[in-house]
């Protein structure tokens, strides 16, 4: 390990370096606008169920160099500044434990200052990461997102030397996923309206989801979908760019819902129908009614993340694959 600089565990007084930092290191231009998203919902403590009183375990360790070091010269052309602990912040590794198997760790995040790379920087901060997930009991570490909050379902594939280092580092390649791209301003123009009342003409009201139609969302997903998207669900309504829309039949029953920005502000999903209800439209005008929230918000784009349905999203709003995630694992 390079000398001059040392790990040392993250705190929040760090976190405005960290985020000046992954605007400096964070290649494409969509990570690095969404710097500060990305960390603040990457280090939430808050369970992901939304009920439950037992914390998200997280954790995280930042490298620093010495503010009269090599790194110093260049730290104005960054904007990185100097860290309450002393030093100026040149790399920040996240992680968490998996909320569905507490023996998989995630690691969320990886960010080195471009200065600085090649010098052993990240291997150190994953070597630390894997060492306090091991602490918290994992026993496998995975580079795929730990949802509700997450980044990136794995490695985008044009982060080719996180790529290469992730070999480097002893994980071996797990599967692909990738994320689809909708042009808000192309897709949105004519509104929701039509649809909303053929719909109604058929007994389905669609509306905002509020706090109160949480719970009833969250047993509809499990009931349908599994257990993986009560967290997202939870974390969309009523919180600061996000949310979720919903249908109900006649007799109050939950017929579908949409919901987005649990991970990210410009990423769309979950979103499911019942199996009943499919064939009427109502997935799609849910789907349009997020996306038309978020072009609200100053989204002329809109991620949807980690893909399954790829035909729906093609067909309902002409989204197309744009990026491609690979994950990884290791067993400690």
């Amino acid at each position: 390990m390079d000398s001059e600089f040392w790990i040392s565990e993250l705190t929040d007084d760090d976190v405005p370096a960290v985020v000046s930092l992954c605007r400096a290191a964070l290649d494409l231009p969509e990570d690095a606008a969404e710097a500060a998203e990305i960390v603040l919902r990457l280090r939430e403590t808050t369970g992901t169920d939304g009920w439950s009183a037992a914390p998200r375990r997280v954790t995280g360790f930042i490298a620093l160099r010495s503010a009269g070091g090599a790194a110093a010269a260049g730290a104005a052309l960054s904007g990185v500044p100097v860290s309450v602990t002393g030093g100026q912040v040149i790399g920040v590794v996240l992680g968490s434990v998996s909320h569905r198997d507490r023996s998989i760790g995630h690691v969320d995040l990886v960010a080195v200052d471009p200065r600085e790379r090649r010098r052993g920087v990240a291997r150190a901060l994953v070597a630390r990461i894997e060492g306090a997930l091991a602490g918290l009991g994992a026993g496998d570490v995975v580079i795929a997102g730990n949802a509700p909050y997450y980044g990136w379902p794995g490695i985008d594939v044009r982060y080719t030397p996180a790529i290469c280092a992730a070999m480097a580092f002893g994980f071996e390649q797990d599967q692909p996923a990738w994320n689809m791209t909708v042009d808000v301003t192309r897709e949105l123009p004519g509104g929701t309206a039509e649809d909303e009342e053929r719909l109604a003409g058929e007994g389905v009201t669609v509306r905002r989801a509020h706090a109160e139609d949480v719970p009833a969302l969250v047993r509809f997903s499990l009931a349908n979908f599994g257990e993986g998207w009560g967290g997202e669900i939870t974390h969309s309504v009523g919180r600061d760019q996000a949310g979720c829309h919903l249908a109900l039949a006649k007799d109050g029953a939950l017929l579908g819902f949409a919901a987005y920005g649990s991970s990210r502000p410009s990423w769309f999903g979950p979103m499911g129908t019942a199996p009943a209800a499919r064939g009427l439209g109502i997935g799609a005008l849910l789907l349009r009614r997020c996306l038309a929230d978020q072009h609200a918000a100053g989204h002329d784009r809109v991620q949807i993340g980690w893909v399954g349905p790829l035909p729906f999203y093609a067909r309902a709003v002409n989204a197309r694959v744009e990026r491609v995630f690979l994950l990884y694992r290791k067993q400690l």
